[in-house]
């Protein structure tokens, strides 16, 4: 039995229905529901019915709704008049959701669900309302059993039937009628109605989040990829951890399957995992099970069902487990539908759900999505290269074609060879030039994987290379296999004796051999970057800790590169197989990455536009890439934008052949950072910055340059107002940021937070805004100047005002002014800080002491303004004379006495009869000064002291001040479209006056 009065009832239904949606809002709800109804209050008893109808709605218990609203429905029909006009509109409109609701039930028969239709139509019929709930009810019923004639008949008759108080809200309306497109495979009738829930123009509580979801598929089917990728930024974020769109969130996950996401999938799966299993409503468990497992079914086919997903059922589960599971959960369920419709048809569109295939190969999304690592046996194999008529090479064909991609270092070598490798098998024992190939290529591979092993791999390719007659190949793998010591960690007796082996290999090769001079040059420059690595790393061991040492070896090592750059250059022949002219080109761009740090930019800038030539001139374009877009930085840094932006977009028109990510990703990157110093020129750079965070992610940089990238096209969003998609892209990168930038205290990461913070201010998020400014805030502690830390304070004093967690707020208010005082010179701000303190928390039935406290304020921030002669201060000054005046006149009763209050203490405002009229003149005398730049602030607190006059009774006097007003504006009219607004408003003002 309870033993809560019914002022406690009372007071908790009121608490509760501010509470968010969800397992708590829905336990109180029920515990109040038996508490009301065992209190014998039948007032007490409908609201908490009403509340408890409600959390059941809104959560995943919605199928739970019919028990309160049949019991709500009793107390009607047993005294109507008990009702107020209000109960009763809340019980015909919540109709509505019962009857979805036993839809979703496939416990409850056909038969039931009908007889609720029937008396929903009955009951809205006697009571006048439209028809139109009632046909839109019904058309739901009939899709959901394959009744097609009836589903167009029913939505025929709910279009024509007229909008009334019981309509559902326009955008409910056309999340539904674009759904009845869709499922008839109109995509473009889909989209076109949920076009003004799309764009903003009408929403709700669950709008757009749940269109935002429907829309995915039908935009990527339209080739509309941008625009999917843009709702799925902006519709996830509104639709995480929200229980009652788990169906939505299903449909992001399943977005990500068939887009090449499957890493955000996962992330969304693990992120909503404690939603798995057995859900009241099983029709949204369908639906959400439904998306994961199109998700786990493409990690199987890909070869990762052994995968590690979430837990379920007391451990963590496989993708290929996971599945299992859930399929087995789902097609029950589906199961249940059927046989109370009396047919397959939810069984057989839960079948075509998770067989469709990707509707993308990838679709960069900007949020964080590493490629998920190569499986360890893929169930399908990629096929081999197709030939010019589309037939498969014979093998022949696809080594030659491999070794010339070698030739010429081309990008597309290593997917050759790793064809070749297998088809030839293990068996190469009747070709010692393949077998000796394919030793080479297998000693790239672990060399590019990091192995330990690569530099004997590559020992044993060259003697391999050597005994099948090639020992031009060999001398190339000598050289490998030092530089792979090098990169080991070697000790540096072992490089020294790979490096010469490599150097004697190149020089001893026959004088007639095409490829001598190449390997000859190839080992010189290899020569020169080891030993300058040996010379670094010995005076970084020696005992004398000074760095003269380590500048005497840069000083060696330029001398050297000058040198072989100038001998190199005198003969520049050299496209041919043998060639050297790439070769000079790397030397000049090793030497251009030697004078940077030293500070020689103009010849480190010439050196990089004859390397991208020299690049160009031995036929290997994308190898121009890197010197080009290292020169676009250096020259941007330098002050030339428009020449940087020429060097990178070359850059990115040579990159088209090449594979690496990482570089594909560094010229992107580059290009976005010099777009976004031009004007206008954001929304290109968000595109080559979301392939820049594409691409660092499949290189697994999604730490480092990826995060930046990342922060960059947030940023990009940020300026072409896109701030949904911004704010969900940094909310992403920010833990990369922070192991990026060296902690929380990073100023990248503090900029970053602060970004953030005003993004989800402008998406009424203050709760969340508040969070990034008091953790940026957090991470400026140790800063020596305090004023990052006073303006994120008070930013996030503002957005938890917003939020009116008032104790909260007073606390960062407090911070702010502390930090601002301890910067000095810093007026502005304290003033400011001084007048929200004023006005926080305070309402027109607040105590006297309250406004005592708000005047104390409020007379702080006077005495630090009052008099000033500086423009920014006269100007505070103005404003927080029309505040003072405002306060003053909220604190004012309605009969016009003043309260009575204690007197007034040090530094307060005292109440005296018409103060804040002399306050309000004296605020316009001030704005005055200031032109037409506070024209508005003028006239409101001129406008405000005539009310106030007309307020108390002194009709003539209101009546001579707006008459003055408007003459004011009336000689100002022409200076612009503005003075003509406030004349219009001030003549009205003045004709409600007479």
């Amino acid at each position: 039995m309870s033993t809560m009065t019914a002022e406690e009832i009372r007071l908790g239904l009121f608490e509760n229905s501010d509470a968010p949606y969800g397992p708590a809002r829905t336990a109180r709800a029920e515990a109040l529901g038996a508490a009301a109804e065992a209190s014998g209050d039948s007032v007490l008893f409908r609201q908490s019915l009403m509340g408890l109808i409600d959390a059941y709605e809104h959560s995943a218990e919605r199928t739970r709704i019919l028990v309160p609203f049949a019991r709500l429905l009793q107390e009607y029909d047993r005294d109507p008049a008990a009702f107020t006009s209000w109960e009763v509109h809340s019980l015909f409109w919540r109709f509505k959701w019962v009857t979805g609701g036993i839809l979703d039930s496939p416990d409850i028969p056909l038969a039931a669900v009908e007889r609720w239709l029937t008396d929903m139509e009955r009951r809205y019929r006697l009571a006048g309302h439209s028809e139109r709930a009632v046909r839109q009810a019904e058309q739901l019923l009939a899709e959901a059993i394959g009744d097609q004639e009836r589903t167009d008949r029913a939505f025929a008759a709910w279009l024509a039937a007229g909008r009334d108080s019981m309509s559902d809200c326009h955008a409910c309306e056309l999340n539904d009628q674009g759904r009845y497109r869709a499922v008839r495979g109109d995509d473009a009738g889909a989209i076109r109605l949920w076009g003004p829930v799309l764009a903003g123009d009408e929403d709700c509580l669950e709008e757009p989040h749940r269109v935002l979801a429907h829309s995915l598929l039908p935009l990527l089917r339209l080739g509309r990829a941008d625009e999917a990728r843009a709702n799925h930024l902006r519709g996830y974020r509104m639709a995480r951890g929200n229980e009652s769109l788990l169906r939505s969130i299903g449909a992001h996950i399943e977005f990500c399957a068939l887009t090449g996401n499957e890493s955000r999938g996962l992330e969304i799966l693990a992120e909503h995992a404690g939603h798995l299993g057995a859900l009241v409503d099983v029709d949204a468990q369908l639906d959400f099970d439904g998306g994961i497992l199109v998700l786990l079914r493409r990690l199987k086919d890909t070869g990762h069902g052994d995968r590690p997903t979430v837990p379920h059922e007391g451990a963590v589960r496989t993708a290929a487990e996971l599945y299992d599971l859930l399929y087995a959960d789902a097609a029950a369920i589906a199961a249940r539908f059927d046989a109370r419709n009396g047919n397959s048809l939810k069984s057989d569109r839960f079948a075509e759900r998770i067989a469709r295939q990707p509707l993308a190969d990838v679709l960069p999304l900007g949020v964080r999505s590493p490629a998920l690592p190569a499986p360890a046996a893929p169930d399908r194999v990629t096929a081999a290269p197709a030939g010019g008529d589309g037939a498969a090479p014979s093998f022949a064909d696809l080594v030659e074609r491999a070794r010339t991609a070698r030739r010429r270092g081309h990008p597309s070598a290593r997917a050759l060879w790793t064809d070749v490798a297998r088809r030839a098998g293990a068996d190469t024992a009747a070709d010692p030039e393949l077998a000796a190939d394919l030793l080479e290529f297998g000693a790239w591979s672990a060399y590019e994987d990091g192995a330990a092993d690569a530099a004997e791999r590559f020992a044993r390719a060259a003697a391999a290379q050597r005994e099948a007659g090639s020992p031009s190949r060999a001398a190339y793998a000598d050289l490998a296999a030092a530089g792979s010591a090098a990169r080991a960690g070697a000790p540096a007796s072992e490089i020294t004796e790979r490096l010469a082996a490599a150097v004697r290999s190149a020089a001893d090769l026959d004088a007639s051999d095409p490829m001598r001079e190449r390997r000859t040059a190839l080992a010189g420059l290899a020569a020169l970057r080891l030993e300058s690595l040996l010379r670094h790393r010995e005076q970084h061991t020696s005992e004398d800790g000074s760095g003269e040492g380590a500048e005497q070896v840069d000083t060696v090592l330029r001398e050297q590169l000058d040198a072989f750059v100038a001998d190199r250059s005198k003969d520049r022949a050299v496209a041919a197989p043998g060639g050297t002219t790439d070769v000079l080109a790397q030397a000049e761009l090793f030497l251009a990455q030697v004078l940077l740090p030293a500070g020689e930019q103009d010849r480190a800038v010439e050196l990089l536009a004859s390397s991208a030539e020299h690049f160009l001139a031995a036929g290997r374009p994308w190898e121009a890439a890197r010197p080009l877009e290292l020169r676009a930085r250096v020259v941007a840094a330098g002050g030339d934008p428009e020449a940087a932006e020429a060097d990178v977009r070359a850059a990115l028109a040579h990159s088209a052949e090449v594979v690496e990510p990482d570089v594909l990703g560094s010229v992107r990157l580059t290009l976005s950072e010099v777009l976004m110093e031009r004007e206008g020129a954001a929304a290109e750079a968000a595109e080559h910055a979301l392939g820049a965070a594409h691409w660092f992610d499949r290189a697994g940089l999604s730490t480092g340059p990826g995060a930046r990238a990342r922060l960059l096209l947030a940023r990009a969003y940020a300026d072409t107002d896109r701030p949904a998609e911004a704010a969900e892209v940094l909310h992403s990168a920010l833990p990369d940021l922070v192991e990026t930038y060296g902690g929380a205290g990073g100023e990248e990461v503090v900029r970053a937070r602060r970004l953030l913070g005003s993004l989800l201010s402008q998406l009424d998020d203050p709760r969340g805004a508040a969070e990034q400014y008091l953790l940026a805030a957090e991470g400026t502690t140790a800063w020596e100047d305090p004023r990052p830390q006073a303006s994120l304070a008070h930013s996030a004093a503002e957005c938890l005002g917003e939020a009116e967690l008032t104790d909260e707020a007073k606390a960062a208010y407090m911070r702010a002014l502390e930090l601002w005082r301890r910067a000095g010179d810093c007026v502005v701000s304290e003033v400011r800080v001084l007048r929200s303190l004023a006005w926080l928390g305070l309402r027109y039935d607040s105590p006297p002491e309250e406004y005592e406290r708000a005047r104390r304020f409020m007379g702080e921030a006077l005495a630090l303004v009052q008099d000033s002669e500086a423009a920014e201060l006269r100007y505070e000054w103005a404003e927080t004379c029309s505040q003072l005046a405002r306060l003053l006149d909220a604190e004012t009763p309605d009969d016009g006495e003043e309260r009575s209050v204690a007197p007034a203490a040090a530094g307060e405002v005292p109440t005296v009869p018409d103060r804040d009229i002399t306050l309000l003149d004296r605020a316009a005398g001030l704005f005055s000064e200031f032109g037409a730049a506070a024209r508005h602030d003028r006239f409101n607190v001129l406008a405000r002291a005539a009310w106030t006059e007309y307020n108390r009774n002194r009709v003539d006097t209101a009546k001579a001040r707006m008459t003055a007003l408007v003459t004011e504006l009336e000689e100002a009219e022409r200076e612009g479209e503005e003075t003509a607004e406030l004349l219009e408003q001030a003549r009205e003002m003045l004709d409600e006056m007479e």
